[in-house]
């Protein structure tokens, strides 16, 4: 077999690369799948005539596999190498460095936003020394920002609460939502101006992670507010909508209103956070969860002992609710799937989607300028002048023209309320004018029956003091009649 095969090779010369590429392909998988460390294992010449390299190559061409689908299959290795213990590695580098969480509530006062954060945390972020932003003498919408650091189990969590007080109570909310759209923004432009830094060891990270909105718990759907504010923020934050203080509802209202409330968020087009599928063993209880989306959350302070047992809940006349109880509400869903399940999916979202998406119109931006610059610098010097001069004489004209519409629209609005104001006035002249008369008219009344009165009462006076007289005469007569008669007696 050697004497043929030298034969051949003389013959035909040597392999193409192509066969030869297929050789080493087919020794590869032989040579992992036996740990054989011979030299002769490891050539591919072809014209070597020693017998241990034929016998090496008979040796390893026996044990090749049979189909190609086997070199994909996982290895077992016959010893321990070490790289398992890479996850600890990672777990302790991890724990030593902490985590960042940056939660934001929005929502109108009085909803239970501060109860809610303390419960949710276990801790007093805000009490009766440091009350919450909603319970501040100020009420303007302004953004404000809370830090506390949590430890558990020895993982450390910087939480960051970002409050918005004033938010919605207002009798205009127009724009009110524009200082939390400018404070989310401002946290991308930071963390992109970190990462174009020389040095980037410490690098905080102050983006949004999550913004639980808070919704009225009104039974009617969203309003106009609502929807606004979460049509503009849905894009650059993961937005969970929370039903505040759901004890107000029963639960055949709180399924209603949970099903109105994701209907209009489909019809406006508004995209909430989506909690994404876990393992198996977890994946019935997180469909249970996702399942009760939106959320009707109830929050406490409160520890109240019932049956021995410490539990949170809120004591009323009828009974006590419990903060955590599925069958009174879905906190212990929030708390699970943000805190315990996904609060990593929360900030990869943050940072794969929302943030890459603001850094590229970012660059965007700053590309179309630098290319626009570069067109105008190849110009000729008067001709630019004279193109930027038109430009700004466009711009003034339609600034202008713009002006002029604003103005006469907000003439045109003043003349109408001015004619709604002269309207109500007149309804009001005409309503004041009738009451009025009737009271006129009842006044005259009142009058003629006074005067009928006084008149019956003056006949029966005069009538009363005519018989008065006619009893005195009589009495008179009486008397005089009297006295005679004992004068004569006397005489």
């Amino acid at each position: 077999q050697q004497q043929q095969q030298q034969q051949q090779t003389h013959r035909t010369g040597p392999p193409s690369a192509s066969a030869d590429d297929k050789e080493k392909e087919n020794l590869r998988p032989s040579q992992t799948f036996n740990h054989h460390t011979s030299s002769s294992s490891h050539s591919t010449d072809h014209s070597s005539t020693s017998s241990s390299s034929s016998s090496s190559f008979k040796h390893l061409t026996t044990t090749l596999p049979t189909s190609s689908s086997a070199s994909n299959q996982p290895k077992e290795l016959e010893g321990y190498v070490g790289f398992a213990n890479l996850p600890n590695q990672i777990y302790r580098k991890s724990v030593k460095r902490g985590f960042e969480f940056n939660l934001m509530v929005v929502g109108e006062s009085g909803l239970g936003k501060s109860t809610l954060v303390n419960t949710l945390f276990l801790c007093e972020m805000y009490s009766a020394d440091n009350p919450g932003p909603s319970l501040r003498p100020k009420k303007t919408t302004q953004v404000d920002t809370s830090k506390i650091l949590l430890k558990e189990n020895g993982v450390q969590l910087q939480l960051t609460i970002v409050d918005t007080p004033g938010f919605g109570d207002q009798v205009d909310n127009t724009n009110c939502w524009d200082p939390i759209i400018d404070y989310i923004d401002t946290q991308f432009d930071t963390y992109l101006n970190c990462e174009s830094r020389i040095n980037r060891r410490r690098l905080s990270d102050n983006r949004i992670h999550c913004c639980l909105y808070f919704l009225q718990p009104t039974g009617h759907g969203l309003k106009p507010l609502d929807v606004e504010f979460m049509k503009r923020l849905h894009t650059k934050v993961n937005i969970i909508p929370v039903i505040g203080k759901a004890d107000t509802l029963t639960s055949d209202e709180c399924a209603a209103f949970k099903k109105q409330i994701l209907k209009e968020l489909a019809d406006n087009k508004i995209q909430i956070y989506e909690f994404p599928e876990l393992d198996e063993e977890e994946d019935k209880t997180n469909k249970q969860h996702k399942s009760r989306v939106p959320l009707a959350v109830i929050g406490s302070n409160t520890v109240i002992e019932v049956n021995g047992k410490k539990l949170r809940g809120r004591q009323y006349p009828w009974g006590i609710v419990e903060v955590e109880n599925l069958q009174h509400n879905d906190f212990i869903c929030l708390r699970n799937m943000v805190i315990r399940t996904h609060m990593q999916d929360l900030k990869d979202v943050t940072n794969n989607v929302h943030y890459e998406n603001f850094r590229c119109r970012k660059l965007a931006q700053v590309t179309s300028a630098g290319d626009a610059k570069q067109l105008k610098s190849a110009k000729n010097p008067l001709v630019q002048f004279e193109e930027e001069k038109q430009e700004h004489m466009n711009k003034m004209k339609k600034m202008e023209a713009e002006m002029e519409q604003v103005f006469e629209m907000k003439v045109k609005e003043k003349k109408q309320k001015l004619k709604d104001q002269e309207s109500d006035l007149e309804k009001k002249n005409e309503m004041f004018r009738k009451t009025l008369e009737d009271q006129s008219r009842d006044l005259e009344e009142k009058r003629k029956q006074f005067d009928k009165e006084r008149n019956s009462w003056e006949e029966q006076q005069r009538s009363y003091e005519e018989q008065q007289k006619r009893n005195a005469l009589d009495t008179s007569k009486t008397m005089d009649a009297k006295k005679k008669k004992e004068k004569k007696s006397l005489f």
